[in-house]
């Protein structure tokens, strides 16, 4: 009796493997869906509403939980309309001469960065003040090639959807212009008596000079670096043209 051939079937796909590598898949998409419509929803809402707190101020108030020291917050946002306009003047000439011009990014200012990074010396002012608004308000501190990526993605949000002028305006509440001292407005009472209203273009220059170590350099009691710095800056807002420099920002 002749034996009949058998066919080998195939052996069936591991449908497990390829269940659980969809189900990954499908997580992570949701992940990046839901990333980028809370990201954009919350710079749209910013761009009408008040920063409430930053995640520097929040790490600041950590850091000085953990060292026993105050962790009182100074923080009082005013509208760009109620800041003296030598006060957004002076940051653009300490932090970003170019910031009407560029798109969020000052790419000359990074490449030589780049370059003298890596030679072992350090070069402040690479970050425009576009990218320095996007870490302070929506990211964390520490340098990281992930926190860079991010870093850039937001700049390009507010860029489109904030504008200069709001840009600007986040700038000058959020930076930190002194230990636990958030804005111009805190600045002005707690060192010059006053409102940001009435900050003249000297004193808006010194808040500027400590912009870079706020907690090392005070504006209160300037050392000779802050008074050389003060002096520097002030010359570059005249150079510039003065307020009309800043004058017609875009709105979005």
């Amino acid at each position: 009796m002749a034996k009949l051939n058998t066919v080998r079937k195939p052996k069936p796909k591991n449908k497990k493997k390829q269940s659980g590598f969809s189900g990954i898949i499908g997580f992570l998409k949701k992940v990046i869906l839901y990333f980028v419509i809370l990201s954009v929803g919350s710079v749209v809402l910013f761009k009408f509403v008040p920063i409430p707190i930053t995640i520097t101020m929040i790490d600041q108030k950590i850091g000085a939980l953990i060292d026993g020291k105050s962790s009182e917050i100074y923080y009082d946002w005013e509208s760009y309309s109620d800041i003296s306009k030598e006060v957004p003047l002076a940051a653009v000439a300490a932090e970003d001469q170019l910031f009407p011009e560029h798109l969020g990014f000052d790419f000359k200012s990074m490449r030589n960065a780049f370059k003298n990074n890596s030679k072992g010396k350090k070069v402040r002012g690479a970050s425009t003040i576009s990218q320095q608004v996007a870490k302070n308000v929506f990211l964390w501190q520490e340098r990281s090639y992930v926190r860079k990526a991010f870093e850039v993605y937001f700049t390009f949000l507010i860029e489109v959807i904030w504008g200069k002028k709001r840009i600007l305006e986040v700038y000058i509440n959020v930076a930190e212009m002194g230990p636990m001292t958030f804005g111009a407005e805190a600045a002005a009472q707690k060192y010059f008596r006053k409102s940001a209203a009435s900050l003249t273009r000297n004193e808006a220059a010194r808040l500027a000079a400590v912009l870079p170590s706020p907690r090392k350099w005070s504006a209160s009691r300037p050392g000779p670096y802050v008074n050389r710095r003060t002096s520097q800056i002030a010359r570059q807002m005249r150079a510039l043209g003065g307020t009309s420099y800043i004058k017609n920002l875009r709105s979005f």
